[in-house]
């Protein structure tokens, strides 16, 4: 049977240090039926050198005219993407070899149009951190608006079923912009398995504090989803409630199996 065609969409800057291995995870995947979409939005490091070292007819590298933010680097992939399956992997994080072949089938199979799956983290140097990333098996609209449940890199959808997506010019939290989006037309379900590696680096957002957190979800209510000032309010002290949740239900030390989460948030 003929693969389908999977596009995957990875926004970069400045990450000559990681890229290499990223692009390697893709070209090890099972599934070999694939379009690797690469949006540089202006590196000043080293990682043009690298990427011109891949050969690979499947491997598209794209350079925005201007530095504009994953946000625009996203947008811009999605324009170019041809495959009936949309596919997000950051230039420092890496997939197992057969994340997209799994995926595919667990959807295939149960006719879901949009999934994600947990994920461990790893640090800088990619030495495991303990820590595996699940969530609920099933995510709602209602529910992606209380948490941003899935990690970047492990969300799916079914192009043919959501559409062409663009958010926002938002510089923070925008691929929970998209996944508000996407969410608006399918439900979102987790394979729960562990096939990605989530690089947690200094300057991600999770290690910034809490009154940064609160503004920049604030300004993604207020401006990718074009709520009110109140109920962009009210949505943010939600976010960090289920935050919260998140952490002490859904993150977990490597070796535990996350059992009983069959609840839809």
């Amino acid at each position: 049977m003929q693969q389908d065609l999977v596009s995957i969409i990875m926004p970069s800057y400045n990450t000559g240090r990681f890229i290499k291995d990223t692009i390697d995870s893709v070209l090890a995947q099972t599934h070999t039926n694939w379009e690797l979409i690469i949006v540089d939005d202006c590196s000043t490091d080293n990682t043009d050198e690298v990427v011109s070292t891949f050969h690979d007819e499947r491997i598209k590298y794209i350079k925005n005219e201007k530095n504009s933010g994953a946000a625009v680097s996203r947008n811009r992939a999605l324009r170019e993407a041809k495959g009936k399956w949309i596919a997000f992997l950051d230039s420092d994080d890496l997939w197992e070899p057969q994340k997209l072949e799994k995926q595919i089938m667990f959807m295939v199979e149960h006719g879901y149009h949009f999934s994600y799956t947990n994920y461990v983290e790893i640090n800088e140097d990619s030495t495991p951190n303990g820590k595996l990333v699940t969530g609920p098996k099933r995510v709602t609209k209602r529910g992606m608006y209380n948490y941003c449940w899935p990690g970047c890199l492990t969300v799916m959808y079914n192009a043919e079923t959501v559409g062409l997506i663009q958010i926002a010019d938002i510089k923070k939290n925008n691929d929970y912009a998209m996944w508000l989006k996407v969410c608006k037309k399918a439900n979102c379900y987790l394979l729960d398995e562990t096939l990605a590696r989530y690089r947690k680096r200094s300057g991600s957002i999770s290690n910034h504090g809490y009154m940064k957190l609160i503004k920049w979800h604030y300004k993604l209510y207020r401006e990718a989803e074009n709520k009110n000032p109140i109920s962009a309010t009210f949505l943010t002290v939600r976010n960090l409630f289920f935050g919260v949740i998140k952490k002490t239900a859904y993150k977990k030390n490597a070796h535990y199996t996350i059992q009983g989460k069959n609840d839809a948030i």
